[in-house]
């Protein structure tokens, strides 16, 4: 059965759906939506419109209020809802949700910035080496996953508009790199660049300097899946002409 998964990073769900997120999510029938950096809490937000269209809707808000957060809006109801990863540094901030599906599982995360300096990429450097750890462990006893969300990473030169200029921004950092690298190295595939090799597209444009009408931008939004799902990708693609937030969503076709 072929599964259509979208990933958003909508920068406040509340601003995004002002904007006409939720009738875009109605016309294009997703069975899954995952959708971070939400910014608010369960009770601020109106999903009826989603929820009568069949969605359940599963919420890890952050404590701090009007910051990070993740929302995962499913037609099939999960076996198993999991907010966090037992770790409160980021299970406070809203991070990592876990949805099972049969045999497979999805996790909605929003990997932190580093941009506002050292404190918070040096946050960052530990959420990616204890996030690296979990989720192998987790893939022990959960072989098939599929981990969609901002990852505030590009991986490649390809990823990104000017890698040069860049090479000391957070977010294309070689230690980031190099932890991307790790990570499609050791048991999950970018199904992008498996279906896609050559193909230039971005997620995340600047509000600054036009960047997004001159389409310089960074693909730093992904849905990895284990190694062994890899064959069942049927496509994935960057919506880069839907326009609620400063990235666009990215699609996932895949026969689960």
């Amino acid at each position: 059965m072929r599964t259509r998964i979208i990933s958003y990073n909508v920068n406040g769900i509340r601003a995004a759906l002002n904007k006409g997120l939720a009738d875009w999510l109605l016309k294009e029938d997703f069975d899954i939506i995952c959708l971070q950096e939400t910014k608010a809490q369960p009770d601020q937000v109106d999903l009826s419109p989603l929820k009568e269209a069949g969605y359940f809707a599963f919420w890890h808000s952050a404590k701090k209020k009007g910051y990070s957060g993740v929302l995962t809006l499913s037609k099939q109801e999960p076996d198993l809802v999991d907010a966090g990863c037992g770790d409160h540094k980021y299970d406070d901030e809203g991070r990592i949700l876990r949805t099972d599906f049969g045999d497979w599982t999805l996790l909605n995360c929003y990997f932190p910035s580093g941009t506002t300096g050292d404190v918070r990429q040096d946050f960052k450097y530990q959420f990616l080496d204890d996030f690296y750890e979990w989720v192998q462990e987790l893939r022990k006893t959960r072989p098939k996953l599929l981990i969609a969300g901002d990852y505030n990473i590009a991986h490649t030169e390809m990823d990104i508009h000017n890698p040069v200029s860049n090479k000391n921004s957070s977010g294309f950092l070689p230690e980031e790199r190099a932890w991307m690298t790790k990570f499609f190295s050791n048991g999950f595939t970018d199904p992008f660049r498996k279906v896609h090799p050559d193909l230039v597209e971005y997620s995340w444009w600047s509000f600054r300097a036009n960047a997004r009408a001159n389409n310089k931008g960074w693909r730093i939004d992904y849905i990895a899946v284990t190694d062994n799902l890899a064959d069942k990708v049927v496509e994935l693609r960057h919506l880069t002409d839907v326009v609620h937030s400063d990235h666009c969503p990215v699609y996932l076709e895949i026969d689960l």
